[in-house]
């Protein structure tokens, strides 16, 4: 089915009132589908619990208790009689700073979300493989299947007002802060619904009513770009209210701007985590035949750091709300989440070339984030194995209908070039003549 050409509207809040818009723009309210389009709501047959207000896809994987102030308990509110204490496979190795304890605490709430959280980013990112195989999706395309405990834990220990920045595997990051996967399909295939009125693609998911400050294309921009957002938190105020996470990968650790921004960040005591999302491989390189030093924790003498079991999201939750006390009082921690991608570095790249098949599948097998969390749900019979079975059904019935609402989404017609964008000489533009009456000029 062809899209339907743009029609105009009245334009977004965050443009000036008198800006002409032709994109319908998304609603920041929505979840994850228009009402009008939205299935049921997924609950699990053994619960009448809601999902929050706002989708959250955080995962924890350390034995920290939650801290005061965090607002984890406010997005996860549970009873103390429902506590689970659960054993970290893989307890936080620390580097100039105390250790969080072996054990994680949760609730049968929180696995019931963390893995509603995690299981939609999964089936989103299969969604987006096959859409990407179609030539739905043009471009560059980076999945995050492997990964999901990373985003979904760190959402979890993190509040509404704190920042994130990421690179440009940023799909699971972009739902975790709130994004609707509406929003996310529309995106990637072009249309107007998308977060960035699909002028960003894959790479360029961006939604700052959410804190969520973009996935950015060059590689190594995140940290300092969190850092300034730190800056800006801190001159604002917030220093003791608000943190920003600044994500990066492995291949990206050997720069030099992120010492750089490290060096400024520890002078200023800005509240910033640094966060390297170390799935092993830059791009097809793995990080033994890249790093001189193969960890990146501890790189820093004068940033605290821990090494974190990036494949469970009750470690990463834990490791998170303690890295956030530390940045608010003290200034930058770095946390080294060791995870693993399933797909290549790209669509373009089969990820078999430079890894055996059998890494991957044992990978899988032993440490997925997704069944680690299932297992702890039978173990605790928080649910049974039927009740997982239909609550997957269901999400997998939410994410087509995204991918459905998406494709019928409005794509953008000509004009829509030349709306918000950046001159140096003029600042933002917010609309333009008809496209033949435009002349460019360079300052």
């Amino acid at each position: 089915m062809l899209p339907r050409a743009c029609a105009p509207q009245v334009p977004p809040a965050l443009d000036p009132p008198s800006v002409p818009s032709t994109c319908a723009t998304p609603s920041l309210a929505s979840r994850l589908l228009p009402p009008s389009a939205a299935p049921a709501a997924i609950s699990f047959s053994t619960s009448t619990e809601q999902p929050p207000a706002s989708t959250a896809v955080r995962s924890a994987q350390h034995g920290v208790p939650a801290s005061p102030g965090s607002d984890a308990s406010t997005r996860y509110p549970s009873k103390p009689s429902d506590s689970i204490e659960v054993q970290l496979a893989a307890p936080s190795t620390p580097f100039h700073c105390d250790p969080p304890p072996p054990l994680a605490r949760t609730t049968p709430r929180d696995l019931r979300r963390l893995f509603r959280d995690m299981t939609v980013i999964r089936r989103a990112e299969i969604a987006s493989d096959m859409l990407f195989k179609a030539q739905a999706v043009r471009g560059f395309c980076h999945l995050y299947d492997g990964q999901e405990a990373v985003a979904v834990g760190m959402e979890a220990a993190m509040a509404p007002r704190d920042a994130l920045i990421t690179a440009y595997r940023d799909h699971g990051f972009f739902l975790s802060r709130g994004g609707s996967l509406q929003e996310l399909f529309a995106e990637l295939m072009g249309r107007c619904d998308g977060c960035a009125r699909g002028k960003g693609g894959s790479m360029h998911l961006y939604s700052v009513a959410r804190g969520f400050y973009g996935g950015w294309g060059i590689v190594g921009t995140s940290p300092p770009l969190g850092a300034g957002i730190a800056l800006g938190q801190k001159l604002a105020g917030q220093q003791g209210e608000s943190i920003t996470a600044a994500v990066y990968g492995d291949g990206a650790a050997n720069q030099g701007q992120v010492y750089e921004a490290m060096n400024m960040a520890a002078l200023w005591r800005l509240p910033v985590v640094f966060v390297v999302e170390n799935n092993h491989y830059g791009m097809g390189t793995s990080e033994r035949r890249a790093s001189a030093q193969t960890s990146f924790f501890d790189r820093v003498k004068y940033i605290p750091g821990l090494l974190v079991d990036g494949m469970d999201v009750l470690a990463v939750k834990q490791a998170m709300e303690y890295a956030k006390q530390h940045a608010i009082s003290k200034g930058p921690m770095v946390l080294e989440m060791d995870t693993y991608r399933y797909h290549g570095h790209s669509m373009s790249d089969p990820g078999s070339s430079y890894r055996q098949r059998t890494e991957i599948q044992h990978t899988r097998r032993a440490r997925d984030p997704i069944e680690r969390v299932r297992r702890l749900m039978l173990e605790h019979e928080v649910e049974s194995e039927e009740g997982l079975r239909q609550a997957e059904r269901r999400m997998r019935a939410e994410v087509d209908a995204a991918v459905q609402a998406a494709r019928e989404a409005a794509a953008p017609n000509e004009n829509d070039l030349w709306q918000r964008v950046y001159r140096l000489d003029k600042g933002m533009v917010f609309s333009a003549p008809v496209v033949s009456e435009q002349r460019v000029e360079m300052p």
